[in-house]
């Protein structure tokens, strides 16, 4: 009995020990870095069309997560982000040579726009969105607006306040999150005629809407977006900015927690205006998305019509008429 006893406390020891242990060394090791990749050549040319193209991208994906009270791009708190995922705060992305990425290349803008690895080999936690299935020309666009002239990209000396990302997020990027492939193909734009493709292009690459409307942004699928557990189904939590729990609305078709009850115009209003069918306002974090074209929101509704329907009732509470 007693060496029972002996042995079952040894036991209980030993997880202990390996337990301080192995968050001993996801604090010791951090967030990942890896070895210095190889850098594309790319030089890229700054046009009138490119910069406005690449200011919408921006205008949903980068402005709002790393827009300081300035007015330019230089980062600031995110208070939106899941607590447990730590305390973090965005970078600065203007022209500054020292405090921003005005020294990075072309090249080494769109490796880390694709793969999450800086020019160093230091990767970029989840909660910095990678885009692989941006077309090689609308990532350009993105790195002709950052060389532009407009005022949210202009040198900021505001240094980037390190982030302080918890033991979720360095042990999901040690098991789960890895660094994704650069692409061994050219990437090309969307066949607008297409109306379903060109959807699907808008929804898993430029604008990336899948991420937060799908059910949890742990199990994302980057590579095969659709193979997304609750793709486009909703459920996913967010936060407002008074640190509120929020859920991810369904926007698959299905008529009774979709949006297979809504119209076009419905869709269109969401978008633009951020209203519901009911002309509510929607709740933050949905925003306005007012630089898109009605070709695009068409294309988006389009395709979205096209994906599986699934029966999944989010609890929103402020807004029961969805």
């Amino acid at each position: 009995m007693k060496k029972l006893l002996s042995g079952i406390i040894y036991l209980v020891l030993s997880v202990v020990f390996i337990a301080i242990g192995f968050v001993g060394f996801l604090e010791l090791r951090g967030v990942p870095k890896y070895d210095a990749p190889k850098i594309p050549d790319i030089k890229v040319e700054v046009t009138p069309e490119r910069v406005a193209t690449g200011a919408k991208i921006a205008s949903v994906q980068c402005i709002f997560c790393h827009k300081s009270p300035d007015g330019k791009v230089s980062g600031k708190h995110v208070t939106d982000m899941p607590p447990e995922f730590g305390e973090i705060h965005s970078a600065n992305i203007t022209q500054s040579k020292e405090h921003g990425i005005g020294n990075w290349t072309d090249g080494e803008i769109i490796y880390f726009l694709r793969t999450g690895v800086r020019k160093n080999g230091q990767y970029a936690p989840i909660y910095m969105p990678k885009y692989p299935h941006l077309s090689d020309e609308d990532i350009k666009c993105v790195v002709a607006w950052l060389r532009s002239n407009q005022p949210a990209v202009q040198a900021s000396e505001s240094p980037t306040v390190k982030p302080s990302p918890s033991l979720l997020v360095k042990f999901l990027c040690l098991v789960a999150f890895k660094p994704l492939p650069y692409p061994s193909n050219p990437i090309p734009q969307p066949d607008t005629a297409n109306i379903n493709e060109y959807g699907k292009y808008l929804v898993v690459g430029r604008y990336d809407c899948w991420t937060c409307h799908s059910a949890d942004f742990k199990t994302l699928n980057f590579i095969d977006p659709e193979k997304t557990a609750g793709y486009c189904q909703g459920g996913n939590i967010m936060y407002n900015l008074e640190g509120k729990k929020m859920f991810t609305a369904n926007i698959s078709p299905d008529e009774k927690t979709g949006i297979g009850s809504w119209t076009e115009d419905n869709f269109r209003k969401a978008m633009h205006e951020s209203k519901n069918k009911a002309g509510k306002t929607l709740r933050y974090p949905m925003l306005p998305y007012t630089a898109l074209t009605d070709q695009e929101v068409t294309a988006i509704w389009q395709y979205l019509r096209s994906i599986p329907k699934c029966c999944n009732k989010v609890d929103r509470q402020w807004d029961k008429d969805l």
